[in-house]
């Protein structure tokens, strides 16, 4: 998808960005921390990056207020924050909705069963989620070719979603 993005809307690079536990949200089954340190060692173009400000105890849980931060930071750039359908369609719910859209241009995926009024970003679409390979791993069962090597050995290591 990350790829899929970066030529479709001719990005410089993608910022992937772990939240924290979110009041309106069921809690992650792993940590903050754990999700950055998989997402390092599962990206593999010099284009992609961690950025984990989103961790910090500080942090509003507002996705405008990290959009405000980026600008902040530059001025200059051109920000596009990627989504599914899904949260596309709930986009009017979030917090300061226009102002995400004033300081983003947004790409959109496609999801199953989500019809989004937008255009979407095309790419290869899979049979398999993030929740698959979390229960696949609860059930003992292999997660070989779903996840890079490293991502696999760092949640045995670490025993996450068994």
């Amino acid at each position: 998808m990350a790829r899929a993005a970066l030529e479709h809307l001719k990005l410089d690079r993608i910022l992937f960005m772990p939240t924290a536990n979110q009041k309106y949200r069921q809690p992650a089954a792993a940590s903050g921390e754990h999700r950055a340190a998989m997402l390092r060692l599962a990206l593999d173009d010099p284009r992609f990056a961690v950025d984990a400000r989103e961790l910090a105890p500080e942090f509003s849980g507002y996705t405008v207020d990290t959009l405000r931060a980026l600008k902040k930071e530059d001025p200059s750039m051109q920000l596009t924050l990627l989504m599914g359908a899904d949260q596309y369609e709930k986009l009017g719910t979030w917090h300061e909705p226009d102002e995400v859209r004033k300081l983003a241009q947004i790409g959109v995926f496609a999801r199953p069963g989500c019809a989004a009024r937008a255009s979407t970003i095309p790419f290869a679409q899979t049979d398999i989620s993030s929740t698959d390979i979390r229960r696949r791993i609860q059930q003992g069962l292999s997660v070989e070719n779903l996840v890079p090597p490293a991502v696999a050995n760092y949640i045995a290591r670490h025993r996450l979603y068994a």
